[in-house]
């Protein structure tokens, strides 16, 4: 049986400052924990909160808020970033990703760099979560 300890759990604004708040965070929580190569937790992490400040209702509203916790367990660290939702339920990786462009690579580097990965939704909002071996 596999022990899932919480790292850190955070809630930050719906704002695209939060971004760099969420990386810092992230950073200081896996370095307290000993985790000394964190970089691309860090880019996913990123990636997942800018989605969600940009595509949820956290990040639509003026008072909009997303949660941020970060677990380990004997083999990996998963990140979930909790936010507020959306009419657009499915997050969507392109089909074609173009490796120049600074817009629509978020989901598909989740993809490429996790373990695995996945979002759920219910009636308090949206979780996407990744699993990652740092």
């Amino acid at each position: 049986m596999t022990t899932v300890d919480l790292l850190g759990k955070v809630d930050l604004l719906g704002r695209a400052s939060s971004i760099a708040l969420a990386r810092m965070y992230v950073r200081e929580v896996l370095l307290e924990a000993g985790y000394r190569v964190v970089d691309d937790v860090l880019l996913l992490v990123g990636e997942v909160v800018a989605n969600a400040v940009k595509h949820s209702y956290s990040g639509r509203q003026a008072r909009g808020v997303m949660q941020l916790l970060v677990y380990r367990n004997d083999r990996t660290v998963r990140v979930e970033v909790v936010d507020e939702g959306s009419p657009n339920t499915i997050p969507q990786i392109p089909a074609q990703v173009d490796p120049l462009s600074e817009n629509g690579r978020g989901l598909w580097l989740v993809r490429e760099l996790s373990s695995a990965w996945g979002w759920q939704q219910d009636e308090a909002g949206r979780t996407v979560w990744f699993e990652i071996a740092p």
